[in-house]
């Protein structure tokens, strides 16, 4: 990487159609005043609940190059360093298309049900084994994560990886348009935000609007095992996708799984890759990263790296937290437990690849605490009460539940399963946390409006005074 600016105040102001007050020079970009480095240029988005704009004396104080407003904030000096434009977010929109547009990197697309975040990761470890790799951080995936993800983009990052998400039809379609892949991979077509759609068929659809955006190559990336693999090769071939590989277990599948020693800490895996053979382990455990790993590799062949390098990128993962982040917690009153902090999100794919690593670890009593499934319309609490049977096969010892729909689930379960229900989660954290002993085993696992974070926080809090709670995972 080189020491240049990622955005002088010309270049910003001339892809903002916007208007700079100073010569300044922007080392990153930043929305939020509390996790801004200096350096960055502050952008003041005004949202339902909050405007930026009340933030930009204290980001300028905290360091920031300059800030980018839509009106002038009242007390600040008259040659602060600013960026006025007509909107931020719709200039923040522009920004990200600029640095998109003056990027030479190969870049890569990733949506689907499930798994977006950790195939954008490993597929950010691999290609960063061959040459600088960027890609968006945490889950910044919507309709001001991906614009702000791409202004971050420097112009001599030789790949680029994006992850886009959506509720509603016609959000990625928007996105991918920013972000323009040249490889755009479908990880899966799950049930997730069924609410606002009348069929899978119609999610299958709304995924298939990454291949809009598809530039240069044109790659598509699907899964083979999926129901709608048909579909979605179809939407790929009628937006000019060029090339089409698959990944799964299904035997026409181009990357095709062999094996998967599966254990509670990871997992070998062995893939034919074109009739190519390839194996290697990867530290994070279930079947799900299994195949995230499979579409990683689909892209790789595809992009034509050198594989053996690249897929050296695997062991470096870990799990983050909320996403699946283990921490041994070192009791006050003696003795230790281990908690699985994938409070992050949630849906049914993922809960039951979630209940599947818990069955898997050996120790004390399997304990899931689980929260709502939001966003899943009608059959809302049938989804909840079939998570009875993926919790039967990990032979779980006890469920504690939370929320509306939770209670289908609690009410599902044998007797002798049911920890406890409660209707939200602060309710429900102090009864988890008289509940555990030492040697047990927990996963936290809920969507993000069900605020599993407070159990986390609760179990965290049974932690002696010397606590060191760190542990890979």
């Amino acid at each position: 990487m080189s020491d240049a600016p990622l955005w002088t105040a010309a270049e910003a102001a001339k892809a903002t159609a916007g208007l700079a007050q100073g010569d300044w020079t922007a080392s990153g970009v930043s929305i939020d005043s509390r996790s801004l480095a200096p350096g960055d240029l502050f952008v003041a988005l005004a949202g339902p609940n909050f405007d930026g704009h009340d933030f930009v004396a204290g980001a300028l104080e905290s360091g920031a190059a300059a800030a980018m407003v839509h009106q002038r904030p009242s007390g600040l000096p008259q040659n602060a360093p600013l960026l006025e434009v007509g909107d931020t977010l719709t200039a923040l929109a522009a920004l990200g298309k600029a640095a998109r547009a003056r990027s030479k990197a190969t870049i890569v697309g990733i949506t689907g049900s499930a798994g977006k975040t950790g195939t954008k990761e490993a597929m950010r470890a691999c290609l960063g084994k061959i040459a600088s790799c960027y890609a968006n951080a945490s889950s910044l995936n919507n309709h001001w994560g991906v614009p702000l993800s791409l202004s971050r983009f420097a112009s001599d990052e030789r790949y680029g990886v994006f992850e886009m998400g959506m509720n509603h039809a016609g959000e990625i379609a928007e996105l991918t348009k920013m972000v323009r892949p040249h490889l755009a991979v479908i990880t899966n077509i799950g049930i997730a935000h069924i609410e606002f759609f009348s069929s899978r068929a119609g999610i299958a659809d709304a995924k298939a609007e990454i291949f809009q955006g598809l530039d240069g190559p044109k790659i598509a990336v699907l899964p083979r095992d999926c129901d709608y693999f048909d579909r979605l090769q179809t939407a790929a071939r009628e937006c000019g996708a060029k090339r089409i590989l698959t990944f799964g277990r299904h035997s026409q599948s181009d990357i095709r799984l062999e094996d998967a020693a599966l254990s509670a800490e990871g997992s070998l895996v062995t893939a034919s890759a074109l009739g190519r053979r390839i194996a290697y382990p990867l530290p994070l455990p279930g079947e799900h990263w299994v195949s995230n790993s499979l579409a990683v590799v689909a892209a790789l062949v595809a992009l034509e790296v050198d594989l053996e390098t690249a897929v050296l990128g695997f062991a470096e993962l870990k799990a983050m937290k909320g996403r699946g982040a283990r921490k041994r917690i070192p009791l006050a009153a003696g003795g230790t437990l281990l908690m699985i902090d994938d409070s992050y999100n949630a849906n049914p794919i993922s809960v039951a690849a979630a209940l599947a690593v818990l069955g898997r670890l050996e120790g004390g009593r399997r304990i899931a605490v689980l929260g709502d499934m939001l966003e899943l319309g009608a059959d809302a609490s049938r989804y909840h009460r079939e998570l009875a049977d993926p919790i039967e096969e990990a032979g779980l010892d006890l469920v504690f539940t939370c929320g509306t729909e939770m209670a289908a689930l609690q009410e599902a379960l044998p007797e002798g399963l049911r920890g406890a229900h409660a209707a939200s989660s602060a309710e429900l954290a102090p009864q988890v946390a008289a509940a555990l002993l030492p040697g047990d085993l927990v996963l936290v696992k809920g969507s993000l409006g069900s605020r599993m974070a407070l159990i986390v926080d609760a179990i965290e809090g049974l932690a002696g005074p010397a606590a060191d709670s760190a542990m890979g995972g």
